[in-house]
């Protein structure tokens, strides 16, 4: 399996940062940039942010860690993607998750009331079609379309990824993605979810990619801010901080081993609260770069 880590933005990467942090790391040969949904913060768009990274480096890959789907047409989400992988080839990663985890911002992707699970998996449906399909009509619950030509088409075509920790989640991605982007999770609990993605697309007799799971991981410069402790508290109530964010890349290395352990291969590295970015770079190419194959 091929390992890569590629680095994570939080809310703290306003734009004023983003031009120097995307030349830094194409520069360094990082793998690639990741950009959140967050949008009541400073963090730049993630189609936005994608875009302008492309267009200044030429192998610096960029994803979205992760971008909610439901909400958004997913012919226009297949158009920019499809633009931007035209713009760059192979470089382009989009994983789309379900809802928001900021309580505030989940109103910002309207669906009708208790249909988000129907209507993502539907979106799903749609935006492979409209990728890979050269012409064609959909007809759903929720989208009914005649002739989609989204145009150009993505070559080689895009892998769509999805995020999620829950059983659900799993099965979607089993049943609809090409992989699978974890967050909040144990190596144990990844272990469980990377087994469920296996069983869910064996029985609709597809199959996911050895190399196409990975998590969204947060490392701290020797001490757990508070709020990150918090935050991580808010989300998952049932298991220690301490497990889930690494205090120093010391014990990052060790939950790393883990995840291998547990059949992942793909990092999205992230630091835990504000910190020095330019120095969160260096000691992440300097730790993580030796040990990708």
């Amino acid at each position: 399996m091929k390992i890569r880590f590629g680095v994570g933005l939080g809310a703290d990467t306003g734009p004023d940062r983003l031009a120097g942090l995307v030349d830094r790391l194409e520069a360094a040969g990082v793998d690639s940039l990741w950009f959140s949904e967050l949008v009541y913060t400073r963090a730049v768009d993630p189609f936005v942010g994608m875009a302008f990274a492309l267009g200044r480096t030429q192998k610096l890959k960029v994803g979205t860690s992760v971008a909610i789907l439901p909400g958004r047409h997913p012919v226009l989400v297949a158009k920019q993607l499809a633009s931007l992988a035209a713009v760059a080839p192979k470089r382009v990663l989009p994983v789309f998750g379900l809802t928001s985890a900021i309580p505030a911002e989940r109103e910002l992707f309207p669906v009708p009331d208790g249909k988000r699970a129907e209507v993502f998996d539907e979106s799903l449906r749609l935006l492979r079609i409209a990728l890979r399909a050269d012409g064609g009509d959909f007809e759903g619950r929720h989208y009914s379309l005649r002739g989609i030509a989204v145009a150009p088409r993505p070559s080689p075509s895009l892998d769509i990824w999805v995020g999620g920790a829950a059983p659900a989640a799993f099965r979607r991605v089993g049943r609809l993605a090409d992989g699978w982007l974890g967050s909040f999770l144990t190596a144990d609990e990844a272990r469980i979810g990377r087994r469920q993605i296996q069983e869910a697309a064996a029985a609709t007799g597809r199959e996911i990619e050895a190399d196409h799971f990975g998590i969204n991981l947060a490392v701290a410069d020797g001490t757990i801010p508070d709020e990150a402790l918090a935050a991580t508290r808010r989300r998952r109530p049932d298991v220690d901080p301490t497990d889930l964010i690494a205090a120093d890349w010391a014990q990052l290395h060790r939950q790393l081993d883990a995840y291998i352990d547990a059949g992942l291969s793909k990092f999205v590295i992230r630091p835990a609260g504000t910190t020095d970015l330019d120095a969160f770079v260096d000691r992440f190419t300097e730790e993580l770069l030796p040990r990708q194959n």
